[in-house]
């Protein structure tokens, strides 16, 4: 497939941490016919990340770390949703419809499942299996944005943390942003984890015993190279500290 539905940054990374990136693209396969939307709506945050691939692509060359990013739009389907949850394929995002996502057959998500979501999924899981099998320390931490306006609400937060059962990575990850007084940083916010909502944290993490949390940056500040390059110094900086989980 072209782009494939995973690539695999500097998978012999040194680094305990292991990143992913499930929503690093906002690619759209012709025969989807852009989901009916207007090729405006693939450049919005409905789409993807906006800012996300970048800081993760440097945070692996800066932590020397694996990083997996997926390949194709969360409109086809989300690679951070159990399939069959109701936002996995969504009907609408925001307040926008998807007209290409609306009274799908069986098999078109069947087959959205097994070309997009599950080559993605078990990319890592194989990966991170082998490094349990083999004793390697292992964090994991997905990278994503959050748009600055929410349905007319403007949000406060610079980045969020969010965890479930890794409290301690999330505390120490909150803990050493909130250290700079410029930063307003939220604890669960912009969103929490939800075992029906969310699949990294509680599948790849939580279930193998591995610290699992996600990063959350709000977008207008990775709006540029210096951006980008500024978070990822910073997190790298808490990331490569010894006592990390």
């Amino acid at each position: 497939m072209h782009p494939p539905p995973v690539t695999v940054v500097n998978a012999g990374g040194r680094s305990p941490v292991v990143l992913i990136c499930e929503h690093a693209s906002n690619h759209i396969p012709d025969s989807h016919a852009g989901l009916g939307l207007d090729p405006a709506d693939l450049l919005r945050h409905i789409a993807w990340d906006i800012g996300a691939a970048a800081l993760a692509r440097r945070l692996s060359a800066l932590l020397d770390a694996p990083l997996f990013l997926s390949g194709y739009s969360r409109l086809l389907i989300d690679c951070n949703r159990p399939p069959g949850a109701a936002t996995s394929i969504p009907l609408r995002s925001e307040d926008t419809l998807i007209p290409g996502n609306q009274a799908l057959s069986r098999d078109e998500i069947t087959r959205r499942e097994a070309a997009y979501f599950a080559p993605f999924q078990d990319r890592i899981a194989g990966f991170l299996d082998a490094r349990v099998a083999a004793g390697q320390r292992t964090t994991i931490l997905g990278v994503h944005s959050f748009t600055p306006v929410f349905r007319g609400v403007r949000r406060s937060w610079h980045a969020g943390v969010l965890y479930r059962d890794a409290t301690t990575l999330g505390a120490r990850l909150r803990d050493a942003l909130r250290a700079d007084p410029a930063l307003v940083v939220g604890d669960n916010e912009p969103y929490r984890i939800a075992l029906d909502e969310d699949y990294t944290v509680p599948v790849h993490g939580d279930q193998r015993g591995i610290p699992a949390a996600l990063i959350e940056v709000r977008q207008d500040l990775l709006a540029t190279g210096d951006g980008v390059e500024a978070w990822a110094d910073r997190l790298a900086a808490i990331l490569g500290h010894a006592d990390m989980p």
